[in-house]
């Protein structure tokens, strides 16, 4: 079974931290990997860098843009992460944008994904419906899921076709705006939250954008299986030495 599914099925709510690779140094990756586990957070979102990344804030595309100065690249990626499933377990999912993924060739990319252990990828820019038609075998055929995402303006229809389609958990934005933009949820996002859960999908949903500590973690998870933080946690490392991640999680949990 692929580690996400696994994961799925504990008894807890979900901690998923997303961090830009190659920030805020080129060669931090696995140590930021290692210690995030270490800390207890149950999956890792590692962000392929990406010079037009259209659905980011401020906050992650500055990491991005200081990465790729730091010369971060798909190959660098796999070359840092080629040995990462001796010293970690947890389920470690690639995001970043398709054209990367397809200049790198899609079969490519998904078996070097399968060789290193990686056990998800999380795409924006590809929609369900390209995938479903023309790369879904490719991904099956090297065991990775491919994890989709939905906002508060996505059609119920959509959304379940989305459903019948995942095989992992279902990435649930918490507005229509770019990552790092909010502050807490107000009732409009409960609502949403609400709905989405009383949808009965088969996949699990986890809740990203807008959860910074615990008491937006506490409120995103009150529906929903998990919480991802991404934007918080790269200000946090921008301002704080990766020494220092216990501290980070701590004040989540």
């Amino acid at each position: 079974m692929n580690r996400i599914n696994t994961k799925l099925q504990e008894n807890k709510k979900l901690l998923s931290i997303y961090f830009t690779a190659g920030f805020p140094n080129l060669n931090d990756t696995v140590k930021i990997i290692q210690d995030l586990e270490k800390n207890g957070v149950d999956m890792i979102e590692i962000g392929l860098p990406f010079s037009d990344p259209l659905a980011d804030g401020p906050t992650i595309q500055d990491s991005s843009t200081k990465a790729l100065k730091n010369g971060m690249t798909t190959e660098v990626l796999f070359n840092q992460l080629k040995n990462i499933r001796e010293s970690v377990n947890i389920p470690l999912i690639i995001m970043g944008y398709f054209n990367p993924m397809l200049q790198y060739g899609v079969d490519a990319f998904c078996k070097k994904c399968k060789d290193i252990g990686i056990d998800g990828l999380i795409i924006p820019d590809l929609p369900v419906d390209v995938y479903h038609d023309n790369y879904k075998e490719i991904f099956e055929k090297h065991g990775l899921i491919n994890i989709f995402l939905i906002t508060p303006q996505t059609p119920d229809e959509r959304i379940r076709f989305i459903d019948s389609v995942s095989n992992g958990f279902i990435y649930m934005v918490s507005s229509a705006s770019v990552t790092g933009s909010q502050s807490g949820f107000g009732d409009d996002q409960k609502e949403y939250f609400e709905r989405i859960s009383n949808m009965n999908l088969k996949n699990p949903q986890i809740v990203g954008f807008g959860i910074k500590d615990n008491a937006t973690f506490n409120q995103a998870t009150e529906y929903a299986k998990g919480a991802i933080i991404g934007s918080a946690f790269i200000k946090f490392l921008n301002d704080n030495s990766v020494e220092n991640i216990d501290s980070f999680v701590k004040s989540i949990r």
